[in-house]
């Protein structure tokens, strides 16, 4: 695999998509484009909530993508436009300290996220001043990492236009981090597979160090993407930002219950390394140490002996400061069995058994439970909804992306493809007008498409 990422030549003339946005800048900015970037949404085939714990996950890069039109000038502003009217324009001054503002998280600051990376990596003083329409096609909100594609997209452009250079890997480690200015606790998956996806496999994503290998999924059936419909803003709501926190806790208690120094442990999968542990092991540790009912701040600040306020500032995170009450055995159970669930996807996939599709279903369909049940991320539309999968002919179906609305993911043997879709239309989708008129962008087959791009016009 190349170690940068690709920079292309291409016909603008022969896609409608580049084209259009070509059309697009140019009445806005009265130039031609200097260059085009893209960044891919991604489907998260199993793994879910468990990269910021540490541990891996098994996602493909998706066709809707971010697609940017860029130009470079020495007006020392970056200037941005998107095709969509819902979202409006900004500029801001490339002079100033890039101001991101996490109560308000508008499309442009994730934009920004990016830039601001970048601009942080090479200690840029004044970046080069730019012009760029923002064209994309993955659903907002939706659980297949629009916000990510936004932010890796922009990191790329950012990168591009002030003429260095990074690696795939740094670029995804960078965004990574830099996504955290919207006040999104993420774990490093959206990022990684928008950088290091490859057309045509989906890829395990391992961190400490980052690395990607590919997974070679069965022949025989696909995945089909639908969305249940239901918007979740990460960076709006403190959902996601609870469980990062929760599995942080249970972190500490279970280091601090076997005799680990419990201060320089934040991730569960760190526990497992210290202790040479299966995570077999792990989950039978937490039956043991964690109880099933919910624990109180003063139970934590007791059993881990700090005081209320370090409680605050070294465990909660700026949206959860309001938390009174924590589920740490439900979180860390889901995460250790998860993460088994993921190495053994990737051995199914590996061995090609006969039976692989079936297994594979299967390791969806309890991943799901242990989201709905454990994890608490799922939402009645989206039970709803991989019920309906299930049914309509998917071996497995689960919530895919952070949860609390967004899409499933199903797979389904290659001859139920076409009744499975008209079953799901027919079920989930025309008895709501709502649904029935988003439903061409929510429900569709998805191939493992490739990573994130420059491309020059030819």
């Amino acid at each position: 695999m190349a170690t940068n990422p690709p920079k292309l030549t291409t016909a603008i003339s022969a896609n409608e998509r580049l084209q259009n946005l070509k059309n697009t800048f140019e009445t806005k900015y009265g130039e031609v484009p200097l260059f085009y970037a893209c960044a891919p949404g991604r489907v998260n085939l199993i793994g879910e909530h468990i990269d910021y714990c540490g541990y891996s996950v098994l996602p493909m890069a998706i066709e809707p993508n971010i697609l940017a039109a860029v130009s470079v000038n020495n007006s020392g502003k970056v200037t941005l436009a998107n095709t969509n009217p819902h979202y409006k324009d900004f500029t801001v001054s490339c002079s100033e300290e890039i101001a991101i503002d996490r109560e308000n998280p508008q499309w442009h600051y994730y934009f920004l996220c990016g830039v601001k990376g970048i601009q942080e990596k090479f200690g840029i003083a004044e970046l080069a001043g730019m012009s760029c329409v923002v064209d994309g096609t993955i659903p907002p909100s939706s659980g297949l990492s629009s916000s990510s594609a936004l932010v890796c997209c922009a990191g790329l452009v950012t990168m591009e236009a002030n003429q260095k250079s990074l690696s795939k890997v740094t670029l995804a480690e960078i965004c990574a981090k830099s996504e955290r200015y919207i006040g999104t606790e993420g774990g490093g998956m959206d990022q990684s597979i928008s950088f290091l996806a490859e057309r045509g496999t989906a890829k395990l994503i391992e961190f400490q160090p980052l690395r990607a290998t590919d997974v070679k999924l069965p022949d025989g059936a696909v995945f089909v993407i639908s969305n249940c419909c239901v918007e979740m803003n990460k960076a709006a709501s403190s959902h996601y930002n609870i469980r990062v926190v929760e599995c942080r806790i249970a972190t500490k208690m279970l280091a601090k219950a076997r005799g680990l120094d419990s201060s320089r442990l934040l991730k569960l999968e760190q526990v497992q390394t210290e202790l040479k542990a299966s995570l077999e092991e792990m989950l039978a540790l937490v039956d043991n140490v964690l109880h099933p009912e919910p624990y109180s701040r003063e139970e934590i600040c007791k059993a881990l002996g700090v005081t209320s306020e370090q409680f605050s500032t070294e465990l909660l995170s700026a949206n959860t400061q309001h938390m009174t009450s924590f589920k740490l055995h439900q979180r860390a159970k889901h995460v250790y069995s998860e993460a088994a669930r993921v190495l053994r996807f990737k051995s199914v996939c590996d061995s090609e058994l006969a039976d692989s599709v079936q297994l594979l279903g299967d390791l969806m369909n309890q991943s799901h439970a242990s989201c709905r049940d454990l994890y608490e991320c799922s939402c009645p539309e989206l039970d709803q909804l991989a019920d309906i999968c299930l049914k309509s002919g998917a071996v497995g179906s689960r919530l895919t992306g952070a949860g609390w609305g967004g899409c499933a993911v199903s797979m389904v043997p290659d001859e139920k493809v076409e009744s499975f879709l008209e079953a799901v239309s027919e079920a989930y989708y025309r008895p709501d007008p709502r649904r029935a008129a988003m439903e061409k962008q929510s429900l569709f087959v998805s191939k493992p498409g490739g990573g994130a791009a420059i491309f020059l016009e030819e």
